[in-house]
């Protein structure tokens, strides 16, 4: 007898609908599947063989073949266990399911029967569900996950023993439902503060303005100045992510099996700080099996590169595109995947080896050459892509003692919410979200300059010798000041603001 049960498969973030065929004839005892299976697929055989035999079911002494259509696809992982297995009972007529078509079923099986969670739930749901499927019978562990999407039935299988159980009407499975508005209500609040940070005024606001308009920036100074107590201090200003924004981000780290247990829904924007020892492959993503890097893992959130001169120049080359296109490419013999990389990087950096070129307070130990050497790890074309240069000094001892708070983010926050609106209200139905995805043509429309702005930024452009790139994106950061400060138009003001964060790049990389 044939039956045909529906699962999925993954390529990249999306899913691929998989049809577990089952045929079951006369002739030598044997198992076998087909239809492109890796090595955790075919593995798969001895786990049901036992899982249906310790759930008191037989299993049949018969030619069964199974075959997982489409055949032309590649099919990963152990996630097929569970449709395998019910598609061999429904098969041998053990147990009779109903009207199956909307139903997909996903699971790893234990050989007592027992269902594990798999990786990628999220983004398998939500692509059936776009297909039309309504019914999901998902691992137990991964219920909340699959059940943040409306207009589903999720049911959670604890095993093959619950689910033969549930369709021969012994004890149904009862859907299950997560409360998302008192999750929302509950997330973690960050506990490091702006307010902790002594002195650093102008790096607070080049870092305030980086958070309303999602630009890349570079810290550079000394060593003990607060360039990564500064950075780490980011996320607690950075907008609130929307249901879509997290979605996104939940299906990446649901992808890379890095989804915290019982956080169906990462609700914080990611903030990934990679050591200077990671591969081009750690950054951009990759393997046999190609997973998200490091970039993607940081999408719609930040990207902090410590002691950027210290990490392999091939690894910081892998930025360059992703950084200009949002999306990182991964081609290999089996497939070429994209996967998203919205991401603001923050980098810092000393000016030279020793760390201290420039201090006011010792003196730099580098020869001119040492200097040199170390600058040149970071190429232009890279630098061209961080849109804000920012110095951080050393800070006053008066700074430092004093006992009076800073602003605290929470503060801060209320300021990049409220620019971060004027941008998405701005931009609505162009599928941009923030200044920093602002195209050329664009440019045009939504950043128009007056006759002194316009002169003000070409003797820039003409003293400092800037690209084309950078003047697009000194263009950007001024749009941002200017929504900082609820202007509609850019004034002069804030191109003088915007072109200061340009300045480093001549001031230490001529």
């Amino acid at each position: 007898m044939l039956s045909r049960i529906n699962s999925c498969g993954l390529s990249g973030i999306d899913g691929f609908c998989v049809c577990v065929e089952t045929d079951i004839s006369n002739g030598m005892p044997m198992f076998d599947i087909v239809g492109l299976p890796d090595a955790a697929v075919k593995e798969a055989k001895e786990r049901v063989r036992s899982a249906i035999k310790n759930t008191g079911y037989t299993f049949p002494a018969k030619h069964i073949i199974i075959n997982l259509a489409p055949a032309s696809q590649r099919k990963e992982g152990s996630g097929y266990d569970l449709p395998m297995a019910l598609s061999i009972l429904t098969a041998s007529e053990q147990i009779s399911a109903p009207d199956l078509d909307k139903c997909a079923f996903f699971g790893e099986l234990s050989l007592d029967g027992s269902v594990q969670s798999v990786n990628g739930i999220l983004p398998m749901v939500i692509s059936l569900y776009k297909m039309g499927y309504t019914d999901m019978y998902v691992p137990e562990e991964n219920a909340d996950e699959a059940a943040v999407i409306d207009g589903i039935n999720v049911y959670p299988v604890k095993s093959l023993g619950a689910l033969c159980n549930h369709f021969t009407d012994t004890e149904k499975i009862q859907v299950h439902k997560v409360d998302l508005t008192n999750y929302f209500a509950a997330k973690a609040v960050n506990t490091l503060d702006f307010a902790d940070v002594k002195g650093q005024e102008n790096v607070k606001r080049a870092l305030e303005i980086a958070a309303a308009g999602n630009h890349n920036i570079l810290l550079i100074g000394s060593p003990g100045t607060g360039k990564t107590m500064l950075a780490q201090r980011m996320p607690g200003i950075l907008p609130d992510l929307t249901f879509d924004e997290a979605l996104e981000v939940t299906k990446i780290h649901s992808i890379a099996g890095l989804l915290p247990k019982n956080e169906p829904l990462i609700l914080h924007r990611p903030f990934r700080s990679p050591h200077h020892t990671i591969s081009a492959a750690g950054l951009s993503g990759g393997g046999a099996i190609p997973r998200p890097g490091e970039l993607s893992l940081s999408h719609n959130g930040i990207l902090f590169l410590d002691e950027l001169p210290e990490f392999h120049r091939d690894s910081l080359e892998v930025l360059r595109q992703p950084l200009e296109d949002g999306q990182v490419t991964i081609s290999r013999v089996n497939a070429t995947l994209t996967y998203p990389c919205n991401i603001m990087l923050i980098a810092s950096m000393n000016p030279c080896k020793c760390g201290y070129f420039g201090d006011s307070r010792r003196q730099c130990t580098c020869t001119p050459n040492q200097i040199n050497r170390y600058r040149s790890k970071i190429s232009g074309p890279l630098l061209d892509r961080i849109d804000i240069q920012v110095e951080v000094s050393n800070v006053d001892y008066n700074d430092l003692s004093s006992t009076a708070k800073g602003e605290s983010s929470s503060d801060v926050k209320e300021r990049v919410n409220r620019t971060r609106k004027i941008q998405i209200e701005r931009y609505k139905g162009l599928n941009i979200y923030s200044n920093s995805q602002l195209d050329a043509g664009m440019l045009q429309k939504f950043c128009p300059l007056g006759e002194d702005e316009n002169n003000m930024l070409k003797a820039a452009f003409d003293s400092l010798g800037l690209s084309a790139r950078a003047h697009s994106r000194i263009l950007k950061v001024a749009r941002t000041i200017a929504d900082l400060e609820q202007s509609e138009r850019i004034k002069t003001e804030h191109i003088a603001e915007a072109i200061q964060y340009r300045s480093l790049d001549r001031k230490y990389f001529e």
